[in-house]
């Protein structure tokens, strides 16, 4: 039996109760932590004895002036020592100011326990590229309506479709995709398009609120009603009364919860915890899950939540899309300042066509602002994607899913008509299958308004649902 190798995590800079709790959050992991008080410190810890060990280092309260200095250090003594930036969740600048320092990853205060893990596991895995820069990527998120969201295969045109229908009514919703598709960009497109627009947006990640407290952030406390209760908290129900609650990751709720919870969506009254009245609220919940609710989920809060089901298909399965998803990630990054503008070459999106994405659309955000702050040029090559172009041919891991470029996919690469014609081998696709196609695209792109669809495509509306029928598209909200 093998020796199970020790790993160190080198926490510079940080005070002593941010120590001890990323101590306690990589210890579940089997990391252990230690501390230096000084980059000098730091540098003698990783030429010490023990300095072999240590396989990521995280520096906490980042200086613009004594940062990139410390980077430098620690990548002289440690040159491929994968750097994390511990800093404000809001501070995008930080996040670009580190990496042009040579950071391998950015992580927001307040530290998310699932994120420090995710982040570590990430840049100790040699196989596995640079750490995403989730607190950036994310920040497209919340100015994406539904007609922004980037895609034209059929799968994620009909996510499309359902989500803009649903988006009108006010009952709950489940989005269901692999980590990175674009759940919580779609949730908040859906609120966009929604009547609830001008009401407030308040999310909860659920696998992120330990157990005992997740009733007191979700339905609130009474001053009193538990240890540490010293005020009177309003959950995050109230906080969302008239616009829309996003539940991420509602699978993980608790079994009392799950119960609580569906009795409050059927009675619209909400009592918080150590409260003998309730509050009247009126919320629409937007829920999402890696994969289908577990069989041990409660089963009228499963069937309540997932009356409509909008079903994001994972970026591997939509390669065609990715040279207009770069495009788009590249502007918005231009736009908010974290990148000059940049085009991208056809031997870069090749690469980023035949690469997997485990990581999906959050990872190829990334990867794309981390090329962008490294190019010196006017445009994105290969030359910038070097770990991408190595895995995409050579790693053969499970999550790596290598896509073929084909005729269609040296097509989307200028920016053609996003309807496929061929099948892969060469023959014409069956003339329903191209017909599907485009109902779906215009069912996306008009946002659910069928009368509006059926008119530009030139039929009525009748013939509209026979087809939707015929063709077995569900639109159903």
């Amino acid at each position: 039996m093998r020796e199970q190798v020790t790993r160190s995590l080198l926490l510079v800079d940080a005070d002593p109760a941010e120590r001890r709790l990323v101590a306690a959050i990589a210890g579940r992991a089997g990391w252990s932590v230690l501390g230096a008080a000084c980059g000098q410190t730091a540098v003698g810890l990783l030429q010490g004895p023990h300095g072999r060990e240590v396989q990521a280092a995280l520096l906490g309260n980042w200086d613009s002036y004594t940062g990139p200095a410390l980077i430098a250090a620690l990548r002289e003594s440690r040159p491929k020592l994968p750097i994390i930036v511990f800093a404000d969740s809001q501070s995008v600048g930080i996040a670009v100011e580190a990496m042009r320092a040579g950071a391998s990853d950015f992580l927001g205060r307040p530290v998310a326990p699932e994120r420090l893990l995710e982040a570590l596991a990430a840049n100790a895995d040699r196989r596995r590229a640079a750490g995403e820069l989730a607190p950036v990527s994310e920040k497209l998120a919340p100015l994406l309506s539904l007609e922004q969201l980037i895609g034209s295969g059929p799968a994620f045109r009909t996510a499309l479709a359902v989500a803009a229908k649903a988006a009108r009514n006010r009952l709950p919703i489940l989005i269901v995709g692999e980590p990175g598709t674009g759940k919580e960009s779609f949730a908040r497109a859906i609120h966009s398009a929604s009547l609830r627009a001008r009401g407030p947006l308040v999310s909860l990640d659920c696998h992120a609120v330990p157990a005992n407290i997740i009733d007191s952030e979700l339905f609130g406390h009474e001053a009193g009603a538990f240890p540490g209760a010293f005020a009177e908290k309003a959950g995050r129900l109230v906080e969302a009364d008239h616009g829309t609650l996003v539940l991420e990751e509602i699978g993980e709720l608790p079994a009392e919860t799950q119960e609580t919870l569906d009795r409050v969506l059927a009675t619209g009254e909400v009592r918080p915890v150590g409260c003998n009245g309730s509050n009247s609220i009126d919320v629409r919940l937007v829920a999402t899950s890696t994969r289908a609710m577990p069989d041990d989920f409660h089963q009228l809060l499963a069937e309540r939540v997932g009356a409509t089901v909008v079903t994001l298909p994972s970026l591997r399965e939509r390669s065609d899309d990715i040279p207009a998803l770069t495009r788009h990630l590249l502007q918005r990054f231009s736009e908010q300042g974290m990148l000059r503008p940049l085009s991208i070459g056809n031997d870069a999106l090749a690469i980023l066509m035949r690469y997997g994405w485990p990581g999906n659309v959050r990872q190829l955000a990334s990867v794309l602002l981390r090329a962008g702050v490294q190019c010196e040029g006017d445009a994105l090559t290969a030359e910038q994607l070097p770990h991408i172009a190595i895995q995409s041919r050579f790693t053969a891991r499970a999550d790596d899913h290598v896509t073929p470029v084909g005729a269609r996919s040296e097509e989307t690469m200028t920016g053609a008509p996003s309807v496929t014609l061929f099948r892969d081998d060469g023959h014409l696709r069956a003339l329903e299958e191209i017909e599907a196609d485009i109902i779906r695209l215009a069912i996306g792109h008009y946002r659910g308004r069928m009368s509006e669809v059926a008119r530009r495509l030139g039929i009525g509306r009748s013939t509209l649902y026979r087809k939707l029928g015929d063709l077995g598209i569900d639109t159903a909200a």
